[in-house]
């Protein structure tokens, strides 16, 4: 029986189980490899690893927590967790099965794209979701916004300050009057005929098919895509969720700790806002809350 099981092996699993281990937990980080980051060769505006790569950023970060001698790691997929009385069970698709008095929640979401031709082998390098992750490697170059949700005009009236941005309404998501003044001002073209494919050989863009005949220069475009929870286990144990604008997510409190008692959460699945640095902190946050309920038991 561990104190606590994390499930998830990505920046938010990892620094939970980190503060339980340096608070002399006995904790099991459960990862199957697939972290969302998998997608992009470098991570940027995480606090001295800008521009390294992901996976070399988790090798770190594993090599770290396992100097510990109450961590574990144990590369395999977690199928659901069950509660029982005093903990729970979580069930290995090797199957073998894992308990513990706490757990973790650092599962991720996956992404779904618009469905576009080219969309999907630029996922990561020309096609991008958060300018603060990635714009200022493609600035000073035309930019595009290709709308995916009510957000989307929010998200285009950022990227003139990476370069020359135009909004691609794709027919459902026109401005309103404010956001459309606010585009005007930052100087955001808007273009209502909608994109129908990616051109250029990827995972370069060389430009973007209107539904109208023309072709755009294009060389980067941001989107938000849909997102949902990549692991069921939150929702096959009754924790509650809330609507995000480009997803569902977890809810939980300040310390991570979700609607079912003794199971916390961390990262991406627990936020409508993304960010590895976001996903890192929470990930403190979840792991220390998991220790102070164990404290107070």
């Amino acid at each position: 029986m561990y104190d606590v099981i994390v499930i998830g092996g990505s920046f938010a699993g990892h620094a939970a189980a980190l503060q339980l281990a340096r608070a002399r937990q006995d904790v099991l980080l459960i990862d199957a490899g697939t972290p969302r980051n998998r997608f992009a060769d470098a991570s940027h505006g995480f606090l001295c690893q800008d521009g390294r790569a992901p996976h070399a950023i988790l090798q770190e970060a594993a090599r770290q927590l396992l100097a510990y001698p109450t961590a574990e790691i144990v590369q395999a997929e977690a199928l659901r967790a069950e509660k029982l009385a005093g903990g729970f069970v979580v069930p290995l698709a090797n199957g073998s099965d894992r308990r513990a008095k706490r757990l973790v929640l650092a599962t991720g979401v996956t992404d779904t794209l618009p469905e576009l031709p080219g969309m999907a082998e630029r996922w990561g390098a020309t096609v991008l979701h958060c300018p603060y992750c990635h714009g200022y490697e493609v600035r000073d170059r035309p930019l595009g916004i290709i709308a995916n949700h009510p957000m989307s005009a929010h998200q285009a009236a950022l990227i003139p300050d990476w370069g020359p941005a135009t909004f691609f309404t794709q027919g459902m998501y026109e401005p309103d009057a404010e956001q459309a003044a606010l585009l005007a001002r930052r100087g955001v073209s808007i273009e209502r005929s909608p994109v129908v494919a990616l051109l250029g050989d990827a995972p370069a863009l060389a430009g973007v098919q209107l539904e109208d005949g023309r072709v755009l220069p294009m060389e980067a475009v941001f989107t938000a895509p849909r997102t949902h929870p990549t692991s069921a286990i939150a929702s096959e144990l009754g924790c509650a969720m809330e609507e995000g604008p480009s997803g569902p997510f977890l809810t939980v409190d300040a310390w991570g700790a979700t609607s079912v008692e003794g199971v916390y959460a961390a990262g991406d699945a627990t936020s409508p806002m993304h960010n590895a640095t976001l996903a890192a902190a929470s990930g403190v946050l979840a792991g220390v809350g998991a220790h102070q309920s164990l404290m107070r038991s």
